[in-house]
């Protein structure tokens, strides 16, 4: 059987732009990382969820950071409540606003 060009190019390339199409609503779709660093005996990643409405703020030891699991896992409305959180909670930074932070954080 011999396949016909004209015919080839279009059945191609509409599979390869449904294919496209498909991988790129998927990779909207994926959480993705907006931050990390240390303090204290911890390390943290910031991540923003997929909605786009919430931060997850995860937390290692320091030791087991990047290749252990995390700690601990807090979900915030904020990637600057999240920061203020960790800096707070694990990071030794003894801010103004940490009595408020801790309070208001609900853990």
């Amino acid at each position: 059987m011999r396949w016909n060009r004209n015919k080839l190019v279009p059945i191609v390339t509409a599979c390869l732009t449904t294919g496209f199409i498909l991988l790129t609503a998927q990779a909207g779709l994926a959480d993705y990382r907006t931050g990390n660093g240390t303090g204290g005996r911890y390390a943290y990643e910031l991540w923003r969820v997929q909605s786009n409405s919430r931060y997850r703020l995860m937390v290692w030891q320091r030791s087991d950071y990047p290749s252990g699991q995390p700690r601990y896992s807090h979900e915030f409305e904020s990637g600057q409540k999240a920061l203020d959180y960790f800096d707070c909670k694990y990071g030794e930074r003894p801010l103004p606003q940490c009595p408020e932070v801790l309070r208001n954080a609900g853990f």
